[in-house]
């Protein structure tokens, strides 16, 4: 039997649980996939045991690795409950984070997390200043945010991003429509079309920004305030729409929609809190981070790492 059981050995667990497959589980935890395989397999040929069914899809864990995972969540838990008090004792409990979010998509995984958040630092006020933001870093400069959601990680004087999440943006349209029969999309697919999405400025728009603008390609448009709004729109062939994959998988499911593929290897969005310099070294701003990707990364599909 090995002699060391390490909190990163836990750690590694808990990604493949999350995740469901060591590709992904190794970008969560910033390791090359063959890094990870050789510390799993050093692990179970400790124990002189399978940990988990390496031909399975999510990855499944037999019950010696149920029983690490057990471990794992108990023990880690633990560890950073007293890492959050002793960054108390050091900076005091009480503060205030005022968030800012220029994605309309962000309430799906905000309140959850926020929930979580405040079961660890109840003495930090949170609060969300109200309204969408075409520029949320300026209310971070100006004073009236104390942390920005942004898709960009824009070089600022003042501030800090601290990576959040990349996640799957895929095209919707009705079950019936001709496109719905192509697997993946490329930027003329949408030239005849009529795209549907949020009333942004077109740069906020990572289909048109990545995707549509450098092929030359600029179809009719149509906007609507709300993700269901959108959905119903496509859903009656009235356009088609790029959004989130964790934002359309509950339509998926009751086949309101389908979704395809844009581009290969596909368009991913990604996501960064912005914060200010002055505040890079407060616990419970960097526990906000941690907790919105924890959180995220437990409850949403199709999210992969990001290294900032």
């Amino acid at each position: 039997m090995m002699s060391t059981l390490e909190l990163r050995h836990l750690r590694s667990l808990l990604a493949l649980a999350d995740s469901g497959s060591v590709s992904q589980a190794a970008q969560r935890l910033f390791l090359t996939q063959s890094a990870l395989s050789h510390q799993l397999k050093q692990l179970e040929a400790g124990y002189g045991l399978a940990l988990f069914e390496r031909k399975t899809q999510p990855l499944r864990f037999t019950p010696a690795g149920e029983r690490l995972l057990s471990l794992a969540r108990e023990l880690t838990a633990k560890v950073a409950a007293a890492e959050r008090d002793l960054a108390r004792l050091r900076q005091g409990e009480a503060g205030e984070i005022r968030v800012a979010v220029e994605c309309h998509t962000c309430f799906d995984w905000l309140m959850p997390a926020m929930d979580a958040f405040r079961q660890n630092w109840p003495a930090v006020e949170l609060d969300i200043v109200s309204g969408f933001h075409a520029d949320p870093v300026g209310l971070l400069i100006s004073g009236r945010a104390d942390l920005a959601i942004v898709s960009e990680a824009e070089v600022q004087d003042g501030v800090v991003h601290l990576p959040l999440f990349a996640y799957e943006m895929v095209a919707i349209a009705a079950r019936d429509h001709p496109l719905a029969a192509k697997p993946v999309w490329q930027a003329q697919d949408f030239a005849a079309e009529t795209l549907i999405h949020y009333p942004v400025a077109d740069e906020m728009l990572d289909l048109l920004r990545k995707v549509l603008k450098p092929a030359g390609v600029d179809p009719a448009r149509r906007t609507a305030e709300l993700t269901i709004a959108i959905i119903q729109l496509v859903a009656s062939r009235r356009g088609v729409a790029a959004l989130p994959y964790w934002t359309v998988q509950p339509y998926l499911e009751r086949g309101y929609v389908v979704a395809r593929q844009v581009g290969d290897p596909g368009l991913r969005s990604e996501l960064y809190a912005a914060i200010r310099v002055d505040d890079a070294e407060r616990a419970y701003m960097l526990d906000f981070a941690q907790t919105v990707r924890d959180s995220s990364f437990a409850t949403l599909p199709g999210l992969s790492a990001l290294t900032g």
